[in-house]
């Protein structure tokens, strides 16, 4: 009889189960995990910032705030590992540092310092922006330009061994202040002045404390060394450094490398097959972004300082030189017509390179020199070919970014015009799997603890989304229109969408890199 009595109670006791409590309860919606797997029918609970529930009922859940999310797909807030964002997330106006362009496409978290322009004062910049608030996450990279500036100006030469020792402390620095590693823009001046073993060195500091290493590679055309020999140097890197290595923004850039995405992505998988960890992240737009004198002024014109440079655009010895070469840097990009400018200090604006030209009476070279020479000009360069972009994009290792920069729509929606585009109208791959590529891929490869899936015990960055109504607005022509379809999202558990409507309250972190403590 006893015996009885005990199972009853053990029984009834393990019927019992102990009530959750939480801040919000999310039901009804297509829950996506972040981690390539389909959607399911699941609740997800938050609580003080984090998801503490994710499965099948509810029952046990007393939520405050309940969320029905019926026709909707629930998924890890977008995480994107190349923005240019930081001015706006520094900005003394609350409202520009919510970052909302961001928060619009669903980003929860924006990765900055790309292209080696970072910051090497990663401590500073996290005392900054912590203090003012921000409305989305952000990680950091330090930059190998910005650092080389700081320690040697922008002298077209090798560093000597007390500068490179400086560089590599304060790379060593920054690592110990949250960076995620060593960033490169081995296109610009003046990290296009570095030698390939420079960059080794200092990528080696960065992965002994488990950074990773991220590159504007050396020539994404024929400018330099060529698009596959600057692939090369990037692998070769990540395999002195024993580091992870990323291609940003990977592309084949202007006619003379369209169709060589084939041998990329051969070169990558082959250097896969050799245990070496390489990956990607790529925008969805046939036009890049950049500037006048970056695309089109030759590097060497512009080593030194801005006086070095303008009287070199000046001199009227080097002239020819300049123009011979700056005509071939333009038929590269494909022609003064695929040449738009997007933002500038004059009335160029959504006007090409050879509209502008004729309507100064110019020849177009010299229109470019003349920009220049004004104060230069933010472009959009129609310089890919659609089938390049398609190989890239169907790569298990190429992540969705934005390299979002002013003038381009890319700032404003490249998530969603990826989502629509290249998602729903070609399938060139499920929806999960845009939805990893976007969120726990990126926290994987570069090192976010806690980021970029829906798992209890991780942040609760979390898109709700409509997935009928999710679309760019952006155009090349109305480049900082905001994106919809973001019904809800939530930055470490706060509201910064409700309902559709942008919220005030500034929730963003600075995010760290993983390290064996946090």
């Amino acid at each position: 009889m006893r015996f009885i009595a005990l199972l009853w109670a053990l029984l009834c006791l393990c019927g019992c189960q102990q009530t959750r409590e939480a801040d919000y309860l999310i039901t009804g919606g297509k829950v996506y995990l972040g981690d390539n797997t389909p959607g399911d029918d699941l609740v997800v609970a938050i609580k003080d910032g984090e998801i503490v529930y994710v499965g099948v009922s509810s029952e046990t859940i007393d939520a405050t705030h309940a969320i029905d999310a019926s026709g909707l797909y629930v998924l890890p807030g977008f995480i994107d590992p190349h923005t240019h964002s930081i001015g706006e997330l520094l900005d003394e106006d609350p409202l520009i540092r919510r970052n909302v362009n961001y928060l619009t496409q669903g980003v929860t978290t924006v990765v900055n310092g790309n292209d080696g322009y970072g910051d090497p004062d990663i401590a500073g910049l996290k005392d900054s922006l912590e203090s003012e608030g921000i409305g989305t996450n952000t990680a950091l990279f330090i930059g190998h330009g910005a650092l080389r500036d700081k320690v040697m100006g922008r002298e077209k030469r090798s560093p000597t061994d007390a500068e490179l020792s400086v560089m590599k402390s304060r790379v060593d620095l920054a690592m110990d202040d949250g960076a995620l590693g060593l960033s490169t823009g081995l296109f610009y001046a003046p990290g296009s002045f570095s030698e390939t073993d420079e960059v080794i060195e200092l990528a080696k500091v960065a992965a002994l404390k488990g950074g990773v290493f991220d590159s504007h590679i050396r020539d994404e055309a024929t400018y330099n060394i060529g698009l596959e020999a600057a692939v090369q140097e990037v692998i070769d890197i990540a395999r002195d450094a024993d580091i992870h290595a990323n291609i940003a923004h990977i592309k084949a850039l202007g006619v003379d490398v369209w169709g060589k995405s084939k041998n990329i992505v051969e070169m990558v998988e082959s250097a896969h097959a050799e245990g070496l960890s390489i990956s990607a992240d790529q925008y969805p737009w046939q036009a890049s972004g950049t500037r006048i004198s970056n695309a089109l002024i030759p590097r060497w014109v512009k080593a030194g300082g801005e006086t070095e440079y303008m009287a070199r655009l000046n001199n009227a010895e080097l002239i020819d030189q300049i123009k011979t070469e700056t005509r071939e840097n333009l038929r590269k990009r494909g022609g003064p017509e695929a040449v738009l400018i997007t933002q500038d200090k004059f009335d160029w604006q959504n006007k090409t390179l050879g509209q502008i030209a004729k309507a100064n009476n110019l020849d177009p070279v010299d229109m470019a020199k003349e920009i220049a020479r004004k104060g230069d000009a933010r472009i959009a360069s129609f310089n890919m070919n659609a089938d390049d972009i398609e190989a890239f994009m169907r790569q298990p290792w190429v992540m969705t970014s934005s390299d979002g920069s002013t003038g381009h729509p890319r700032k404003f929606a490249s998530y969603p015009q990826k989502y629509r585009e290249y998602v729903v109208a070609k399938s060139i791959m499920p929806v999960e799997t845009f939805f990893y590529r976007s969120s726990g891929l990126v926290a994987d490869n570069f090192n976010l603890c806690g980021r970029g899936y829906l798992k209890p015990g991780y942040a609760a960055d979390i898109l709700i989304m409509d997935p009928k109504q999710y679309a760019p607005k952006a155009d090349f022509q109305n480049p900082e229109k905001l994106s919809v379809g973001v019904v809800h999202l939530f930055v470490n558990g706060q509201p910064a969408i409700q309902n559709g409507e942008l919220k005030t309250k500034l929730s963003g972190q600075f995010v760290p890199r993983c390290t064996k403590e946090n």
